[in-house]
């Protein structure tokens, strides 16, 4: 059949597949699932009961949930009418809710637990809210699939013809670095453009595999990838949290998941925590595995000696690092930032196919992808260009790009989307490099300083070159305006207690252990060999250890775990004058 709508990947995998498991999450202990029959019911009964209760072609709905079915159920409804999603991250303040409840036109609300509906029940106003949890004085949203099981399913029928590929399906609110967050139009053409493109390039049998699903469904990253997952017939299952990933994966056993490099880096600093804690033999055989990985390259020939030790390193140490994630894993993407080149060759040594994408919320969010063969990945590159998608360097070395994927533009704001929409030419920000279809990123626009000798910095780069050094959890690269580049760390607690095992020194806190001379030494050390990377007026010459990590709730991370440089540079001035003052 045509695909024309996201919404008609519903019958399409019914006719294609028929899958018992589409969808599935854990409650209480138990897996529930959905089967592909069973998911176009629901949908089809949530688009009547929202119909009942005065939603139409063109008006918002918000979601505001952690990852489960009912996400989709929702999404899948509203499509169906012709009406727009609202997503939001369940992790942003009152006043954000507020500002887009008010900016989008929201009319309906559904919340996922208590705590999302405390926030959104503050800034609320008139408008109906309903939970997927079980709340008290709050209608479940079963009430609205039960309200439609009376409804006129030619009614239905009627507006879901009349929705066509160019209108527009959803409104997502970028969560930004700076400033208030501007609504990214796009239409069911946009994204489901993207899907039919990112979807060759995934390695799992169709119809049979399974999905992980943990990033957030709210951001275009994941929202995306799931619509690929329903296109290729993939069983996709819903995480209970960040924190039981490791639990879920090894029970699931799942052939793919998409992941941030932030969830790699720290996946792989666990693997190589593990590694410390071995004796002897098999300490050295691990590190032996582990710089054996380091080198490999999967696009070259690496010659019969370094095989053989390759294939054995997979049976010994690698082997045990695929049955961490479940023992079946064929393909891991990863995206929203840069991925460490290191950890991409490690992982493709271990025969974990790490594949790269880059995009944006504007982009459906594809631009490029990794080719998941031997041959064709490029590490250290991003990809390759999705079908029909244009990429053109500017003059200043900006990311321009033209396609189906690129937005309709921002609501409500015509002269910010005239901003990034020129010629018909979305300018990403972003700084990069194209070779062929293949293209490497090489820091963002807006985040290049100058020092006071007029020298460019590109701190992405830099930061990503820094943090292969296993103490470090999270670095910002600071100096705009000043003699030369410093940098604000936080230290990865976990392995610099390991580091103090080792070494005899005894741990006390961790605001202590930073102050010390000979912790402070040791990253010194470290620095000054990874420095020997980067031109003498990029190196980094002071650095400040921090004691408390950064994240979303805290502010200085956005949802998708990039830094928000102007919070931090607020929020550690004092530090940051102290490196400089002398």
């Amino acid at each position: 059949m045509n695909l024309t709508r996201l919404f008609d990947l519903i019958p399409y995998q019914i006719a294609t597949f028929d899958k018992e498991i589409s969808l599935a999450k854990k409650e209480n202990g138990e897996w529930i699932t959905y089967s592909s029959k069973k998911v176009k019911e629901i949908v089809d009964n949530l688009s009547l009961g929202l119909i009942s209760l005065g939603i139409s072609p063109g008006k918002k709905v918000a979601i505001i949930s952690e990852n489960r079915p009912e996400w989709n159920f929702v999404d899948l409804a509203v499509q169906q009418i012709g009406a727009i999603s609202v997503p939001m991250y369940p992790t942003i303040s009152s006043d954000d809710y507020a500002y887009i409840f008010d900016h989008a036109e929201v009319e309906m609300i559904f919340v996922g637990d208590q705590t999302i509906y405390e926030k959104a029940v503050e800034v609320v106003g008139e408008r109906k809210i309903y939970s997927f949890n079980e709340l008290n004085d709050l209608e479940h949203w079963t009430s609205v699939s039960t309200l439609g099981e009376s409804g006129d399913i030619s009614v239905l029928e009627s507006l879901k013809d009349n929705v066509k590929e160019e209108d527009l399906f959803t409104i997502i609110y970028t969560s930004g670095t700076t400033g208030r967050p501007k609504g990214v139009m796009l239409s069911h053409r946009n994204v489901l453009s993207n899907v039919k493109a990112v979807s060759k390039y995934f390695v799992p049998e169709e119809g049979v595999s399974k999905a992980l699903s943990f990033l957030p469904l709210c951001h275009i990253y994941e929202r995306t990838g799931a619509f690929c997952f329903m296109q290729k017939g993939f069983s996709i299952y819903y995480a209970e949290s960040l924190e039981k990933i490791g639990d879920n994966i090894r029970e699931v056993q799942p052939q793919m998941f998409n992941c941030v490099p932030r969830l790699l880096e720290k996946i792989y600093d666990k693997i190589v925590a593990k590694g410390y804690e071995l004796k002897g033999i098999k300490k050295q055989l691990f590190f032996w595995a582990l710089n054996l990985g380091m080198k490999y390259e999967p696009n070259q020939e690496m010659g019969a000696w370094y095989d053989f030790q390759l294939k054995l390193a997979n049976k010994l140490i690698f082997s045990k690092w695929r049955e961490a994630l479940g023992g079946n894993i064929e393909q891991i993407t990863s995206g929203a930032s840069a991925l460490q080149p290191r950890l991409a060759r490690i992982f493709w040594a271990a025969q974990i196919k790490i594949c790269e994408g880059y995009g944006l919320t504007e982009t459906s969010p594809v631009i490029t992808a990794s080719v998941p063969t031997h041959k064709e990945i490029r590490i250290g590159w991003v990809g390759r260009l999705m079908d029909d998608v244009i990429v053109k360097i500017a003059e200043d070395g900006e990311i321009l790009v033209k396609g189906p994927n690129v937005m309709m533009g921002y609501y409500k704001q015509p002269e910010l989307t005239a901003e990034v929409l020129q010629d018909g030419w979305f300018h990403t920000g972003d700084i990069g490099e194209l070779d062929g279809d293949y293209l490497r990123i090489t820091d963002r626009k807006k985040e290049m300083f100058k020092t006071s000798g007029g020298k460019y910095i590109a701190p992405q780069v830099m930061e990503n070159k820094f943090k292969e050094f296993v103490l470090i959890e999270q670095i910002m690269v600071i100096g705009e305006g000043k003699n030369y580049p410093s940098a604000l760390i936080v230290p990865n607690f976990e392995a610099l207690r390991e580091y103090c095992v080792r070494k005899g020194i005894p741990y006390t806190t961790d605001e202590e252990m930073i102050l010390r001379d000979d912790i402070i030494e040791k990253f010194q050390s470290e620095i000054d060999q990874l420095n020997k990377y980067f031109g003498k007026w990029e190196q980094i010459k002071r650095f400040k250890l921090l004691s408390s990590a950064w994240g979303i709730d805290t502010g200085e991370l956005t949802p998708t775990m990039k830094l928000k440089r102007k919070i931090i540079h607020q929020k550690y001035a004092q530090e940051i004058e102290g490196i400089y003052e002398n």
